[in-house]
């Protein structure tokens, strides 16, 4: 049976160990001066043991200072790609590649070259190979239609898709719990109405919608910020433009404009061109009032 080590002894050993590793040098001075300074081999004792506790005292150093290696960091998992967002459906034109009638809606997918999206708007006349322009449309992703029992990735829901191929039936009706697709006559978050100068010689929103009986089939002009842009509808870029005038409540705050000059959501622009009342382009285009083909300025 092995005899266990008195407290003293493992207490002395302890201290040894410490004194190597930690203060080596003055292990040595406390030990060498008791050594008695015998020759062995040509060297005297005292030599062999600094030589000894030196070698010692560097393994004790290596082993006591040897860092634990960090754990190397692990790869991370490939991340998902993000979805790609929806494609964009305003001002689309496109040739029918697949149509179909279901619930008074007409569902056509669009070609325009570059992608395809399906639409779907209350029932119209068209056929695969027409060509259709599709408008601003409500996204619906991931839509499954009951009655053609067919899911679809995306739909654009619209009030109507123009299609100059076939005859216009303006007393289609929109079919119960169609989306919401007007426009909001609220200028986005982002555009500053404030400060907008008016026209010289010219009118604001508010006076053209308030005068527009005197002023239809005259040249006016008018300055605003452009709060909606579609670019290439029936060949034209069609613009909402506001000046802080009016009231959003009646509509009164926007006039529509069209023409073939480029701009962008929070323009400002200078407008000159005829006002035209009660235009109505058939598939829902209707407007109370508009300003076609007109010279636009982007300042």
């Amino acid at each position: 049976m092995k005899s266990k080590k008195a407290p003293s002894e493992v207490h002395s050993l302890l201290s040894l160990l410490f004194l190597l590793c930690y203060r080596p040098l003055d292990y040595l001075k406390a030990v060498i001066p008791t050594v008695k300074n015998h020759h062995v081999g040509g060297c005297t004792v005292k030599r062999i043991l600094v030589f000894l506790v030196v070698g010692l005292a560097v393994l004790a150093l290596a082993a006591c200072g040897k860092k634990e290696e960090a754990p190397k960091a692990e790869t991370p998992a490939a991340q998902p790609q993000a979805a790609a967002p929806a494609a964009k459906a305003a001002g689309i034109t496109g040739k029918v590649v697949e149509t179909m009638n279901a619930a008074g809606y007409t569902y056509v997918q669009v070609d325009d070259g570059k992608q395809k999206i399906w639409a779907a708007a209350p029932e119209f006349n068209v056929a695969v190979g027409d060509d259709v322009i599709v408008p601003d449309g409500m996204p619906m992703k991931n839509y499954h239609s009951k009655s053609l029992d067919r899911d679809f990735d995306v739909v654009y829901f619209v009030d109507s898709i123009l299609n100059p191929n076939a005859a216009v039936d303006k007393n289609t009706a929109v079919p119960e719990n169609h989306p919401n697709t007007k426009v909001n006559a609220s200028p986005p978050a982002d555009v500053d109405l404030s400060g907008i100068a008016k026209a010289d010689g010219g009118k604001t929103v508010a006076e053209i919608n308030a005068g527009k009986a005197d002023l239809a089939g005259k040249e006016i002009t008018l300055r605003g910020k452009v709060v909606k842009y579609n670019a290439q509808i029936m060949g034209k870029n069609w613009l909402h433009v506001q000046d802080g005038s009016g009231s959003a409540a009646d509509g009164t705050n926007d006039i529509t404009i069209t023409t073939s000059t480029e701009a962008k959501v929070g323009d400002t622009v200078l407008v000159t061109g005829k006002l035209t009342l009660d235009k109505d382009f058939g598939y829902g285009y209707k407007y109370a009032l508009i300003i076609e083909d007109a010279k636009v300025t982007v300042e």
